[in-house]
């Protein structure tokens, strides 16, 4: 970002900061001292060694809701209650903070899914949930299939001591997205997208103390202000740009074909694009998305899903890996279920140790561990219990004033010991069997987790991911064992870079385990 319009953002907020202040309601609510007027807790916070070293700390300190600073001084207020949560997922009274709309503006386009609101983003959800629905995501078990036999004969063809399975899993993943929405295999996607998309995902893999203020000063900019320092000449926006472009190209050219193949008469509810294209479909209102619609969309179907989906699975290996008894439960399982002709998705979902595996490393792991919501005007957000502020008064909901940005701690929710037992720190599938979780209000999709959000913005390929996960693990575990490098004991680190990234000990994004086939 030009240092000169950086430079004179931070003059302005330096002028507005003590009005700000203050204006805030949360400033008597009890958080970590700040040493930081310019980053506030945002480095601690999003800059370690591994994620979550300093945040759980914090929540072991102040409980589920507690306020932090963030860059200029400005308070956030840090909610992993669950009560909270379902008000601000579900509330029209938050919207994503500028910070994300900016980011959901850059990486996936205008007019994608994640950035706008109101009726358009209802019309859109409820057209892209006709095309996500139980059966469809079932049909793609063939699709899951394929690439996880592609993974498989990686595996064996390897000649090295070690492997590193997240490239293996992040282009299987890629492969199984082209597919299932839109037909397509890799070479129909070109060496010149796959490699846009390779840029992206690394570009997306980098997190920087000047990328933190850029983040800030950038939620203070008018939006023709960001459109022009998207042109800037440097390799990430470069990258973006690129990556955008051909993805365009990319849908409209899909869309045409489909189109076509409409027009002809030709059934084309193969994919997901061929269902939200089909003029013929009857199970919905029939609001249809135009062209455009649809193309705007092809950026965030082509990445929400792969990166994230990829980690998961490649975690799942790791935790396997550095646990044999674990690893020897389940492909136990998996040889008992698939081995007796169970399949399809009926045979993955009578496998309860696949499964709690599944849910642990989504709890454990989840791939966005936190996100950030601004209070669109005032409102006042409901507790599970009372806390109590710095002036001693216990309370069980807190005044918002308008733009008050709520940072929703998923990870930290998933540590919280009342919901997930004393040993929530543990990573232990078995909670998910011996009946440790507790029940209570859903907040999500999925086993009462946040790794997939909820409400309006909840993830509309959870299924999909979790049946993706479901047959690469049986595939891969039932035919080979996993270890850990013999070289370094604990390899593996998680850190936050936009999304939850393993990384080796060199520092670069990877899951490198001793791969030997067995079956």
């Amino acid at each position: 970002m030009n240092s000169g319009i950086a430079g004179g953002v931070i003059f302005v907020l330096l002028v507005g900061y003590f009005v700000f202040r203050r204006r805030s309601i949360i400033t008597n609510i009890v958080g970590p001292p700040c040493g930081s007027w310019l980053f506030g807790h945002t480095r601690e916070l999003l800059i370690s060694p591994a994620y979550g070293e300093q945040e759980f700390k914090w929540l072991k300190m102040y409980g589920p809701v507690y306020r932090l600073n963030g860059c200029f001084g400005q308070n956030r207020l840090m909610v992993s209650d669950p009560q909270a949560f379902q008000y601000i997922l579900n509330s029209p009274h938050f919207a994503l903070s500028p910070t994300l709309q900016n980011m959901a503006a850059l990486v996936f386009g205008e007019g994608n899914l994640l950035g706008i609101r109101g009726k358009t983003h209802k019309r859109l959800r409820n057209e892209f949930n006709t095309a996500f629905t139980p059966a469809t995501v079932r049909s793609s078990i063939p699709i899951f299939e394929k690439v996880a036999q592609g993974i498989a004969l990686q595996l064996e063809a390897s000649d090295t001591p070690s492997v590193n399975v997240m490239p293996l899993l992040c282009t299987a993943a890629l492969a199984a997205i082209a597919e299932a929405a839109l037909s397509y295999s890799m070479d129909q996607l070109g060496d010149k997208y796959v490699a846009a998309n390779v840029q992206i995902m690394a570009a997306a893999s980098s997190q920087s103390a000047g990328q933190i203020l850029a983040d800030a000063v950038g939620a203070y900019l008018p939006p023709w202000m960001l459109r022009a320092a998207t042109h800037l000449p440097t390799q990430t926006f470069k990258a973006v740009r690129q990556a955008n472009h051909l993805a365009k190209r990319l849908g409209e050219r899909v869309v045409r074909e489909k189109q076509d193949l409409a027009q002809r008469g030709l059934d084309i509810n193969s994919d997901l694009f061929g269902v939200l294209l089909d003029p013929d479909r009857s199970d919905t209102t029939r609001n249809p998305l135009s062209g455009p619609e649809i193309v705007a969309q092809t950026q965030i179907i082509m990445v929400a899903g792969q990166e994230t989906t990829a980690t998961t699975t490649s975690l799942a290996l790791w935790e396997l890996a550095k646990n044999p008894k674990l690893q020897d439960m389940l492909r136990t399982e998996i040889h008992s279920t698939l081995g007796q002709g169970e399949t399809g998705s009926i045979g993955y979902d009578r496998m309860p140790f696949l499964n709690a595996l599944i849910k642990e490393t989504l709890r454990f792991y989840p791939a966005e561990p936190l996100t950030e919501r601004m209070a669109v005007q005032d409102t006042v957000l409901p507790l599970s219990e009372r806390i109590t502020t710095s002036t001693g008064e216990q309370i069980s909901q807190i005044p918002l004033s308008k733009g008050q940005v709520v940072v929703v701690a998923m990870a930290a929710y998933q540590r919280l010991e009342s919901r997930w037992g004393r040993d929530a720190n543990e990573f232990r599938p078995s909670r998910w069997l011996d009946g440790t979780v507790a029940k209570g209000e859903a907040v999500g999709p999925y086993a009462n987790l946040l790794t997939f959000l909820g409400g309006p913005h909840t993830c509309l390929g959870w299924r999909f991911a979790i049946l993706e996960m479901q047959v690469i693990l049986c595939e891969l575990v039932g035919k080979f064992a996993f270890a850990p490098p013999e070289d370094d004991i604990e390899p593996v680190r998680v850190r936050l870079a936009n999304t939850l990234q393993p990384t080796m000990a060199d520092g670069q994004k990877g899951v490198p385990l001793r791969v030997t086939r067995i079956v």
